[in-house]
């Protein structure tokens, strides 16, 4: 590996940028809408049951966009009942963007917010300190256990918090997805970071199945449009190319002989499919759902 070559996560506002074309180029919410749209309602059903309040935690919430649908779910199901939400985000700029949003949000007289700027491991550690530990009725973290250190730690933990009836909703890219092929071909090539961790639903669903922890998954499709990352010259293609490699500038730092493997199997059926003169990434995702 070429020492010029460095994580994304060396550089906020450059991870910021590019997680923020990934997005525009993803299909990334609006397979999270579908789920939220067809298949919470029913995840949901009983969380509230003969309950006066409902607690939701949402670790990892980032701006708020999936956090408001999933309180907008919960208000359909149980209408009038008084909602507390709290999340969990260790970037204060996402939790500034994510009270802006909530200002700017009808119909949430009845929720009640509180923002804590912390990891999941720092409330973790802040909750065991306290003598008595909050229970909540669903606890979501959206592509989130990437950057966790000891996974099945931290989901025994939450679990632990669950009350009668909970919920635990978890998203994270599919085995099946390109990212799982990608991790496994070239992660020993690219700059390796304390901060993330190459995880899918495999893995994710080993570790449940090994702390006894029943739960449900379900894929859904999701594409990255890829196709500028094969034309020179173009800032979408950068960091598109950033976000996929996880390399900060990997277009002007990365090897010739790395770019060119990339630039060739990127486009191979195994990693992406061509529809209409695109390049679609394989961004499946999985939706794993942990009962109490």
């Amino acid at each position: 590996m070429a020492s010029s070559m460095r994580s994304l996560f060396s550089d906020h506002g450059r991870y910021v940028e590019s997680f923020r074309r990934f997005l525009s180029r993803s299909t990334e919410h609006q397979c999270m809408q579908e789920f939220m749209d067809k298949k919470l309602p029913g995840i949901i059903a009983r969380i509230g049951d003969t309950k006066s309040e409902i607690k939701i935690l949402s670790i990892g919430g980032g701006a708020g966009e999936i956090d408001l649908q999933i309180v907008s779910k919960v208000q359909a199901q149980y209408p009038g009942v008084c909602i507390n939400n709290e999340v969990v985000e260790p970037s204060a700029e996402q939790i500034a963007k994510y009270k802006e949003l909530v200002a700017k949000t009808s119909n949430l007289e009845n929720v009640k917010f509180a923002w804590h700027n912390e990891t999941s491991s720092e409330y973790q550690r802040r909750m065991l300190e306290k003598k008595e530990v909050q229970k909540w009725d669903f606890i979501h973290m959206i592509q989130m256990l990437y950057y966790v250190k000891d996974i099945p730690a931290t989901l025994k933990f939450f679990h632990s918090l669950l009350s009668t009836n909970a919920k635990i909703l978890i998203i994270v890219v599919s085995g099946s997805s390109g990212w799982d092929k990608l991790w496994k071909k070239y992660g020993s090539r690219l700059p390796q970071d304390d901060l993330c961790l190459y995880v899918t639903s495999d893995e994710l669903t080993q570790m449940l199945d090994n702390l006894g922890l029943k739960y449900e998954c379900y894929d859904l499709l999701s594409t990255l449009d890829i196709s500028d990352c094969f034309t020179d010259g173009n800032e979408t293609a950068d960091l598109l190319w950033d976000f996929l490699t996880e390399t900060c500038n990997f277009n002007a730092t990365a090897p010739p002989d790395l770019k060119a493997e990339l630039v060739k199997d990127l486009q191979e059926p195994e990693f992406s499919t061509k529809k209409e003169g695109k390049v679609l990434f394989n961004n499946n995702l999985s939706f794993i759902v942990i009962g109490a």
